[in-house]
């Protein structure tokens, strides 16, 4: 009896030790499943991380050029200094990097002192020093005989030799190399490269592994961009828009673009003011700077942000602004498409018109009037109550698909940051009579400037609307091509008929009209002066105006396109034709002979040149 009741015991006691091994086993083989199977790759990498110390290395950021190879911003070499404390195992050793680190670098001793007792083989301790604190260094090491414990990386800083120039196309990059505004944001990916890497083994108490254990992985350099702007070009544009901002007291700065119109590459963008690329962050405006400096702390750093935007904004891609009288331009190709109006149609100007029964009186610039005069003669005279007149047979439907047809209810897609939309009358294109009036002469809607040279371009090459570019090629690390950037067509926008006359009537415009002071001795000028009031955004008690003039060279033949634009001039004068024009006569003055184009000299021109001299 006893020994059948221990019998059922040990069997009873073997099933549970086997019930027990296989729930343990099981419990076992499922842990090694979650951690292999499950958990396995995060496991893996929490290990590498802790085994591991992974340090980026910059790219050499490719370089801008204008259109013939010159250099207009470009990745010098600097250095960063790393510690590599686990050599420095003596207290006499690390007094002495540490006191010959602070001396070199101005670096607190005492933080260097703390920094070399890490255990550690890669210590950054200061970025981006330049050459001759590198020699300094390396003078230092050679003298004390340290062959470990400081070690130099080397890395790159961005560089503008020219300074401001271009600066609103260039753009800046920010501390890691990153493009933060201009060509320098919109082609981030193409200019950076890729980063290299540097990966540095851990031994069991978490101490980097000596230089041996390193594994360095190269960065790759960024690509090159070669641009439209042409260096010499844009110097003459900024020099003479600088002097008409001085000149005119204009208070909210200029801008300005010359474009090739045949092949819609833009040769010069200049804003003024501008700023130093090479020190983004520092107000360029002393006025501003004193103003943010008598506030508030509190207001003060909203105050500072406010003023960089300004400063680092492109104007003319990122401003509207009412285009004025050279919208006429427009108009009048509107009527010719549309066969409406003829160079000899006739107008009357009484000093002013209704554009319908009921409507508000509009006036012309000239209180007295013009008189009786052809629709040429009033292109001359840019007499407002003839373009509404012609805006009322042109209509609205007509007159909003020829504004899109210019391109100025689209944004042209140019190769740079931040360009705004156009603000019409409304969204989908419907206008009043009263709208269609004071749009006919380019009153209360808004286009940017690089719309506008697009729009005057298609006028002066025929027809053709081209996509306007500022990068004309990408270059590889060595310098081959590895795209380039070929004139668009994007359409039509009115005949070669219509072209040719438009041409005609601006040149003689340009001449004898409203345009004279934009007139080159020797050159066949063809523009349009606008002068259009900035409403509701006027000085209380002061009438604010944009004064503008676009027109091209040479008449018979264009090739060049030139936009001006002051926006607030403060001086004694605010109309486009003298604020605007003269500008645009002294910067063609400079740019004409230096692209080769042969000054024709008429016979009244050379007996003047005869007279004078």
């Amino acid at each position: 009896m006893i020994k059948g009741t221990t019998i059922r015991m040990w069997k009873r006691s073997l099933v549970v030790l086997i019930t027990l091994v296989v729930v343990c086993f099981a419990g076992l083989i499922g842990r090694l499943f979650k951690l292999q199977i499950i958990d396995g790759e995060g496991l893996q990498r929490m290990a590498l991380e802790q085994q591991l110390t992974d340090t980026k290395i910059n790219a050499q950021r490719g370089t801008i050029y204008d259109r013939n190879m010159k250099v207009l911003a470009q990745s010098a070499t600097v250095w960063t200094v790393v510690l590599e404390p686990a050599y420095l195992n003596t207290e006499e050793k690390r007094e002495l990097v540490c006191s010959g680190l602070h001396d070199i670098l101005g670096v607190e001793k005492d933080k260097l002192l703390e920094l070399a007792k890490k255990r550690s083989f890669y210590t950054i301790i200061k970025k981006r020093i330049e050459s001759d604190i590198k020699d300094k260094i390396i003078e230092f090491k050679t003298n004390n005989k340290i062959s470990s414990g400081i070690r130099l990386i080397e890395d790159y800083k961005r560089y503008y030799p020219f300074g401001s120039f271009a600066s609103a196309v260039l753009g800046f990059t920010g501390a890691d190399s990153q493009g933060l505004s201009g060509i320098e944001a919109y082609y981030d990916k193409t200019l950076k490269g890729e980063q290299g890497r540097v990966i540095t083994a851990k031994n069991a108490r978490g101490t980097d592994m000596p230089f041996n254990y390193e594994q360095m992985i190269p960065a790759q350099n960024g690509c090159h961009l070669k641009l439209c702007i042409d260096e010499v070009v844009q110097h003459f544009v900024e020099k003479n828009l600088e002097e008409g901002v001085i000149n005119n007291k204009v208070i909210n700065r200029a801008a300005a673009i010359a474009m090739d119109v045949k092949t819609g590459e833009i040769i010069s963008m200049a804003v003024k003011g501008d700023f130093d690329p090479n020190n983004p962050f520092e107000i360029v405006d002393k006025t501003e700077l004193d103003r943010i400096n008598s506030l508030p702390e509190e207001e003060k750093t909203k105050a500072k942000s406010e003023a960089l935007q300004k400063q680092w904004r492109n104007k003319a891609v990122s401003d509207t602004y009412y285009p004025g009288s050279v919208f006429k331009m427009f108009t009048a190709s509107m009527g010719f498409e549309l066969n409406v109006v003829s160079e000899n149609t006739p107008f009357n100007c009484s000093g002013g018109v209704k554009p319908y029964e009921g409507a508000q009186y509009i006036r012309c610039h000239k209180r007295s009037g013009h008189g009786p005069q052809t629709f040429f003669e009033a292109l001359c005279h840019s007499c407002n109550p003839a373009f509404i007149m012609t805006g009322q047979k042109i209509g609205t439907k007509n007159f909003f698909e020829y504004y899109k047809a210019f391109g100025f209810h689209e944004k042209t897609n140019i190769d740079l940051p931040g360009e705004s939309s156009d603000l019409f009358f409304n969204a989908d294109g419907s206008m009043t009579l009263m709208d269609l009036a004071v749009a006919s002469m380019g009153q209360n809607f808004g286009i940017t400037p690089i719309q506008m040279i697009t729009g005057v371009s298609s006028i002066a090459n025929g027809g053709k609307l081209m996509q306007p570019h500022i990068v004309k090629e990408i270059l590889d690390s060595n310098g081959n091509i590895v795209k380039s950037i070929e004139p668009v067509v994007k359409r039509m926008t009115i005949s070669e008929n219509t072209s040719k006359r438009i041409i005609a009537m601006l040149h003689e415009n340009a001449t004898t009209g409203s345009a004279k002071n934009a007139y080159v001795p020797g050159y066949r000028v063809a523009g349009k002066t606008g002068t259009s009031e900035k409403i509701g955004l006027s000085t209380p008690g002061q009438k604010d105006y944009i004064s503008s003039f676009c027109g091209f060279a040479p008449a018979d033949d264009p090739k060049i396109a030139l936009l001006v634009f002051f926006d607030t001039p403060r001086g004694d004068f605010y109309y486009g034709s003298a604020v605007a024009a003269p500008v645009f006569a002294k910067a063609m003055q400079d740019i004409l002979p230096y692209m080769g184009i042969e000054r024709k000299y008429t016979e009244e021109e050379l007996k003047k040149l005869d007279t004078e001299t």
